[in-house]
């Protein structure tokens, strides 16, 4: 079955409200008068990251995309806890191993602790680890859920490069272009995650591609997203290499995931952050996702982003 449809079967048992009924990518517990904010992604070999990427990169990636979620959270991360499976491969256990002191150090994350098991032979070659990440959230911790009719939608950052950076990795492994760097490292907004936090109505991270998690931050809110593709951030060098900034530039890029941006929308003027931020379009009566732009309606893309 697809993602949805299996996350739909596990909302029947998610019912403790920290769970925030599985519509959020991060849970909550309220403990000694704290709020922990606590997430878990995994990454799989072939679904995330490819066979020939550094496994330094694959660490940094493993724990850049955890803490995505909790930047979307405004949450300061304190600690993670890391699944690891072992093959019969010391030297790329050795590169991993330094590749997770790198990002851990980086962003100030203590390694609490996790699990390692070694993988049978027989699926050796399909790599898959895990991390579950802990932050502290102030008040309030956004959500996904919260849009309303009138607010503006905004993203931070540029939106396409990552796209770009797994197309030349697969073309050639050995790439170091920004694009690829984009890809293998992304940069959490943890800075600017904190500082939006008591500002905005909803706000979640750019994991699948902007238009698919656009319009899950819409269905969770009961309200529809109008996008002014026009308005979409592309940086400079994706320009710059001949991918312009048409409306196919501009689709290519809004559904090719791998960004970590924040997604955000406010009624309100915004506080002072240490990033770009784009008004993208605004949230308004009725369901779905609605795209335009200076030429007028566009049709929705038959795909708007990655579903597992």
């Amino acid at each position: 079955m697809s993602e949805s449809a299996f996350i739909e079967r596990l909302r029947a048992i998610a019912t403790h409200p920290g769970a925030r009924g599985l519509t959020d990518d991060c849970a909550l517990l309220e403990i000694g008068g704290e709020t922990l904010v606590l997430t878990h992604d995994t990454l799989v070999e072939g679904v995330h990251f490819l066979s020939t990427d550094p496994p330094a990169s694959v660490a940094w990636k493993l724990i850049a995309v955890n803490l995505s979620d909790l930047a979307a959270k405004g949450a300061t991360p304190v600690g993670a806890l890391v699944s690891y499976c072992l093959q019969d491969d010391p030297e790329w256990d050795a590169e991993f191993a330094a590749g997770l002191a790198h990002v851990l150090e980086t962003f100030d994350v203590a390694l609490l602790g996790g699990d390692t098991v070694r993988q049978a032979p027989a699926v050796w070659g399909c790599r898959m680890f895990g991390a579950t990440l802990i932050g502290k959230g102030g008040a309030p911790v956004p959500s996904r859920s919260g849009a309303r009719e009138g607010d503006a939608l905004f993203v931070t950052g540029t939106i396409g490069d990552a796209g770009i950076g797994l197309l030349h990795a697969r073309e050639k492994p050995s790439a170091m272009d920004d694009f690829v760097e984009a890809y293998r490292r992304p940069q959490p907004q943890l800075a600017a995650g904190q500082a939006l936090a008591g500002s905005v109505t909803a706000m979640m991270d750019v994991s699948d591609g902007l238009l698919i998690d656009a319009s899950r931050m819409a269905a969770a809110s009961g309200v529809a997203a109008v996008i002014d593709l026009d308005a979409i951030p592309l940086s400079a060098l994706y320009a710059s290499i001949g991918f312009g900034h048409d409306r196919i530039a501009r689709i290519d890029a809004a559904t090719a995931g791998d960004d970590y941006q924040l997604l955000f929308t406010s009624a309100h003027p915004l506080p002072p952050l240490p990033c770009p931020v784009t008004r993208i379009g605004q949230m308004v009566r009725g369901q779905g996702l609605r795209l335009h732009d200076r030429d007028g309606d566009v049709p929705l893309p038959d795909t708007l982003g990655w579903e597992h």
